[in-house]
């Protein structure tokens, strides 16, 4: 042990006694047994001890008096000073130990490892080292910062091009196509935009038809070229067996859009050149030969730029009226439900459904025979799959209503038949009971002559 028997009592300190930690008698006896006994190392190993102790009394007793402090520091260390002033550094003090400065953070708060900065700072361009690792002393320049957008994979493609043509049907909006096209960095599939566009609108309408076709003449030239439109088309001719699964029309179709992408700059003129003589399939065939009979004929004949017709909010009432008399008509011989369907769905003029209504009882009220049978099961399948609202219905049944005393003129009995055929749509249930009861009954009874007995003229 490095202490002695009987002195171990003497190295107790306690904060009463720091400044006298011995007294007389025991510190001569423990100086005189260090200088005799104590060999150099366990004389400096017991200095050692002393000032970790003192040390260790500093930190506990920081809130003591400056005088306090530095009596230790003497007593215990000779000329060993902890600062400048001979103060006692306070744990975690991150002043200047050298006594400059006005005892602000280093740099403002902005400097030391992994820091931006201070606010507000503007940073130096700086100049290339030669000992980066990474110096290239050939590509050294003008940097160049540019936005990278990677390649549309081809098996995200249509995930990617579907939303956009879809939502291009709603809006008829081609600069925001292109808008969107040129964030896309499509690659060499560019050129499926066209075919993925025209595929779509095969399943469409003929408003969605007409939009496409405006669509590719808009955008070529500025996002597409004239070779990614024939790639395009090239690549619809071979997937028309498939494109006729679903749209068996799909060939007189595609004709039609070649035509008007020729007739509209879109395709080149030899576009058609290239497959004479050289087609297998019998459906590109067909749609080649659409194409160019199309194109044969003179201007004042077809104009190419209405092949798809024009839209049903676009078309003037007297040529609607005329289609829906046409599709009555035709109905009245065929007998078929699901063509009429389809004639009225292609007029795309929903809000327009009550001139058929009005047109069908008008024909009741004019025809013989069993046109009103004909005439109800029709409005029934129409009310049944909601083509005809209730609305639509109403609005029609009462055009009628308003009408038939002019029309009661041409025909004598019309009050009689329109009584009988909203019976029959009644029980049917095409029209509502209150619809029914609203048919205005038949005008003033008029006798034959005065005296004849109450005849009433028939």
């Amino acid at each position: 042990s490095l202490f002695p028997c009987g002195h171990w009592k003497n190295w107790v300190l306690s904060f009463d006694d720091v400044d006298h930690p011995y007294g007389d008698e025991d510190e001569a006896a423990l100086e005189a047994e260090v200088n005799g006994n104590w060999t150099p190392q366990e004389k400096a190993l017991h200095e050692a001890r002393l000032k970790a102790k003192a040390k260790r009394r500093v930190r506990k007793s920081s809130s003591r008096s400056e005088s306090l402090s530095e009596s230790l520091s003497g007593e215990l260390a000779d000329g060993d000073s902890y600062s400048s002033k001979g103060k006692v550094p306070v744990p975690n003090d991150r002043k200047s130990r050298t006594g400059k400065g006005r005892g602000l953070p280093k740099k403002g708060g902005a400097g030391g490892k992994g820091v931006w900065g201070a606010a507000g700072m503007v940073y130096e361009v700086e100049e290339p080292d030669a000992k980066d690792p990474n110096y290239d002393e050939v590509a050294q320049g003008d940097t160049v910062y540019a936005t990278v957008v990677p390649e549309v994979d081809e098996r995200e493609l249509e995930k990617t091009v579907n939303p956009i043509v879809r939502e291009y049907f709603e809006h008829g909006d081609t600069k925001e196509v292109q808008m969107l096209l040129k964030e896309l960095n499509l690659g060499h599939h560019k050129y499926e935009f066209s075919s993925l566009a025209v595929s779509l609108s095969l399943e469409g309408k003929a408003s969605h038809r007409e939009l496409t076709s405006r669509l590719l003449r808009d955008l070529v030239g500025k996002v597409l070229s004239d070779s990614d439109m024939a790639r395009a088309f090239d690549k619809i001719l071979k997937e028309l067996p498939d494109l006729m699964l679903d749209t068996p029309e799909a060939p007189q179709m595609l004709g039609q859009f070649i035509a008007r992408a020729i007739a509209d700059h879109a395709l080149p003129m030899a576009f058609l050149d290239r497959y004479k003589g050289k087609v297998d399939c019998d459906h590109a065939r067909a749609a080649l030969d659409r194409a160019a009979v199309l194109l044969s004929m003179k201007r004042e004949m077809v104009r190419l730029d209405n092949v798809w017709g024009v839209g049903g909010g676009l078309r003037p009432v007297k040529h609607l009226v005329k289609e829906m008399n046409f599709l009555l008509k035709e109905y009245l011989v065929s007998g078929e439900v699901k063509e009429a369907e389809r004639c009225l769905r292609d007029l795309e003029v929903p809000h327009f459904h009550h001139e058929l209504v009005y047109e069908a009882v008008v024909m009741v009220l004019e025809s013989k025979g069993d046109t009103a049978v004909k005439m109800c099961k029709l409005l029934q399948a129409f009310w049944k799959i909601g083509l005809i609202t209730v609305d639509q219905m109403n609005r029609g049944f009462q055009r009628v209503y308003d009408e038939l005393p002019e029309i009661n003129l041409d025909v004598p009995h019309a009050h009689s038949i329109m009584e009988s055929f909203t019976d029959l749509c009644y029980q049917e249930s095409v029209i509502t009971k209150q619809l029914r009861d609203s048919c205005p009954s038949r005008g003033r009874k008029r006798f034959v002559s005065e005296g004849d007995g109450g005849l009433i003229k028939n």
